[in-house]
């Protein structure tokens, strides 16, 4: 299914899911937003290992990018497309009925909010390969770069006590280690907290963006992502947060579709 041009827009309206695409009800009439595109493209390329040309991906950050020109929607705004229980999926299936690995074709499906939004026919790996950017079990989405993802979905944010504990949660989880790595995100993440909670100016706090740009290669172990790694996360930020809630696209919803993505592709063992 190929991606279908963004139809003439009002200046007065954004462009919309249903512009974009081929969806209906409740997600043609939502916004695209910049946290939308950020989550396909992450996993879009754990997936097929780069935002491909005309994919969901490279249609989501244009339409993004137009309504933040716009001012339809902040450079952190999410439209709430891309959470949830369904949220961002992407599944690949090959050309060949045959059992052995295909050697020809594959196709990698594309949905957001339970309806597809984009097909694309790629040339399968060969026989032992698997996209991936960080030693792992198994292939799919890794929590470090889960950890990337947020800054790109939720960069701006300064970060708090609960960002810190879901910070670690994630790299005690993606490295094996009980304690705090010195000079790692963690260490990084609980010293921008501290400092944080001290200043009033939130021009001078220090964001996730700050520090989890480069997640993955502070980690010295890393591995792909899991239900059981989401809902740990997920604890970690609730308990250190005053109203016991995450944020929409925080630490704990980049690890939970992470988690999601690697699930529908049954790459690893949840």
């Amino acid at each position: 299914m190929s991606q279908e041009q963004p139809r003439k827009q009002s200046p007065k309206e954004p462009i919309k899911y249903g512009d974009v695409f081929s969806v209906e009800g409740e997600l043609a009439e939502k916004a695209v937003a910049p946290r939308d595109a950020a989550m396909m493209q992450t996993a879009e390329n754990a997936v097929t290992g780069q935002t491909q040309k005309g994919g969901a991906a490279a249609a989501m950050q244009s339409a993004a990018r137009r309504n933040e020109a716009a001012g339809f929607v902040g450079h952190g705004d999410m439209s709430g497309a891309a959470g949830g229980s369904q949220g961002v999926s992407i599944t690949e299936s090959s050309s060949s009925n045959n059992k052995q690995p295909p050697a020809g074709r594959r196709t990698v499906t594309e949905a957001i909010g339970g309806q597809v939004i984009g097909q694309m026919n790629l040339r399968a790996l060969p026989l032992g390969t698997s996209i991936q950017t960080q030693q792992g079990d198994g292939g799919g989405i890794t929590i470090g770069e889960a950890l990337e993802a947020t800054a790109l979905t939720a960069g701006n944010k300064p970060v708090e006590w609960s960002d810190a504990a879901a910070i670690q949660a994630a790299e005690v989880r993606a490295t094996g280690r009980n304690t705090i790595i010195p000079g790692g995100v963690a260490a990084s993440a609980q010293s921008a907290a501290t400092l944080n909670a001290r200043l009033t100016n939130d021009r001078e706090k220090t964001t996730i963006a700050d520090v989890l740009k480069d997640a993955t290669k502070r980690l010295p172990a890393d591995r792909p992502a899991t239900r059981k790694d989401a809902e740990g996360v997920s604890g970690a930020e609730m308990r250190n947060d005053p109203f016991l809630t995450t944020h929409p696209a925080g630490v704990a919803a980049s690890v939970a579709a992470a988690a999601r993505v690697n699930q529908s592709n049954n790459k690893i063992k949840q």
